[in-house]
């Protein structure tokens, strides 16, 4: 499944009990739309993500980025700790593509400024 959204907070890398790295992040995906006689609605969608292949892109994951993310959904089902039923939607990320930069973003210790309306893809930056 794709799907395109923004980062609602910078990339975390996590480890597991081996030691594999996994790079964490959650999408935010906005709809709207405008039932029959209705005013217009909008709606958002979470998504938790994780990217095993390499943590290098973290750097690069950075708040208010526009992804289109590729891979399998499952469904979470858990108990929240006031013991009230709980879902969620993860994504098991296979690839992605950086489709816009949020305004000022800090990408391996160099600043860059670029309207995130502009669809820019800094492919020529990323180490994969």
């Amino acid at each position: 499944m794709t799907i395109t959204g923004r980062l609602t907070a910078d990339a975390v890398v996590n480890s597991t009990k081996d030691e594999r790295k996994v790079v964490s992040f959650s999408v935010a995906v906005n709809e709207t739309y405008k039932p029959k006689g209705g005013k217009r609605v909008q709606t958002t969608t979470y998504y938790a993500c994780s990217f095993w292949r390499t943590e290098k892109v973290a750097a690069f994951l950075k708040k208010g980025t526009l992804l289109e993310v590729g891979g399998r959904i499952e469904v979470r089902v858990y108990v929240s700790k006031q013991g009230e039923p709980k879902a969620g939607l993860n994504c098991h990320v296979n690839d992605f593509k950086i489709l816009a930069w949020p305004r000022e973003v800090e990408v391996i210790g160099k600043a860059t400024e670029e309207p995130a309306a502009t669809g820019a893809n800094r492919a020529d930056d990323t180490p994969f």
